[in-house]
């Protein structure tokens, strides 16, 4: 019989309630596997609870997964200072749903994905430091300069920014979001690989400094409590650049589907960088809930603006881009599904 494994009250510590054993479920191999996955769920929630995230992101677990849910939407700074823009914007994906394994297997070949590799414990997805599409396994070995998101300054200065499905998601150590952490110190959880592995910032967890050439090729190391850790870094890779832990499949971890017009058909075209880049790019909000890209191109202004629709998941869209040509175009878009 399946064990459920189930957490409530993530605003408290976590209240665990194992339902469905029966007598056939309670050899002792049986009964060490639930207790540890048991700790495991704990410490997920925990991560979530402690860095005082727990009113916005949720975490519940089943037989052998935690599943960290939030809307993908944090609360700071967004896209402001950047200048690699793509034209896109950050519009929350409610329901997103993060998968992270409580029974995690090391392996020995590091798996790449061009789209998150982990969950930032404030419900942001972390991606590799990269923008050019999957990197190869020998990608990973050679510092990919062209496509490095920092350099190229694609990030804002928390971090992150808007992809492809207009998605906000962290390319390297989430700055803001640490400072907001209400455990904030090397002892605490920044984020989890969707290997199952914890992710710590730049320092070992007693805070000591961890030494040159330490690290593996996807940033991590061995760890005493959780077998293996990831970490932030200054320099290259930055964050987690691949997975060294077993995943069922890469292709089935969550990826957040780009907007589609509300009237259907295909979804929006992904926005190209402006040669050169922009200046004075600004994200704001407000009061009437409107949010606002706007930068300068070569002179001109340009922006992209939202605010929410008549149905829920939607929004009212009025833009004027590089990509675009410089023509005003509005319209209402509504965001899928996750993938």
């Amino acid at each position: 019989m399946m064990v459920k494994i189930f957490s409530v009250a993530l605003h408290k510590l976590p209240v665990l309630a194992l339902v469905g054993l029966s007598a056939a479920c309670s050899s002792p191999t049986t009964t060490l596997n639930t207790a540890h996955n048991t700790a495991r769920c704990t410490d997920v929630a925990a991560s979530v609870n402690d860095a005082g995230f727990g009113d916005k992101v949720s975490v519940d677990c089943t037989d052998d997964k935690a599943i960290i849910r939030s809307n993908s939407y944090p609360d700071h700074i967004l896209m402001t200072g950047i200048k690699g823009t793509n034209e896109q914007v950050p519009v929350p994906a409610e329901g997103y749903a993060a998968p992270i394994p409580l029974e995690p297997v090391l392996g020995d070949t590091p798996q790449t994905r061009d789209a998150a590799l982990g969950v930032a414990v404030n419900g942001v997805p972390i991606f590799d430091y990269t923008g050019g599409g999957e990197m190869t396994v020998a990608d990973l070995y050679h510092h990919q300069t062209q496509h490095d998101t920092l350099q190229t300054e694609q990030l804002d200065v928390c971090g992150g920014h808007a992809g492809r499905g207009d998605d906000y998601h962290y390319h390297v150590k989430p700055t803001c979001m640490i400072d907001q952490m209400k455990n904030k110190g090397d002892a605490a959880i920044i984020g989890w690989a969707f290997d199952g592995f914890p992710i710590y910032g730049d320092n070992n967890p007693d805070g000591s400094k961890i030494a040159a050439g330490t690290l593996d090729v996807c940033n991590g190391q061995p760890d005493p409590t959780y077998g293996y850790r990831y970490h932030t870094s200054a320099e290259a890779p930055y964050i987690v650049q691949c997975l060294m832990g077993l995943v069922a499949s890469m292709r089935e971890l969550p990826k957040i589907s780009p907007l589609v017009p509300a009237t259907g058909g295909p979804g929006l075209e992904p926005g190209v960088p402006p040669r050169g880049g922009v200046e004075n790019l600004v994200f704001s909000e407000d009061e009437s809930g409107q949010r606002s890209m706007d930068y300068v191109y070569q002179g001109e202004a340009y922006y992209i603006r939202y605010r929410p629709g008549k149905t829920p998941g939607c929004y009212t869209f009025e833009t004027r881009t590089v990509t675009n040509n410089g023509e005003a175009i509005t319209g209402e878009y509504c965001r899928g599904q996750a993938q």
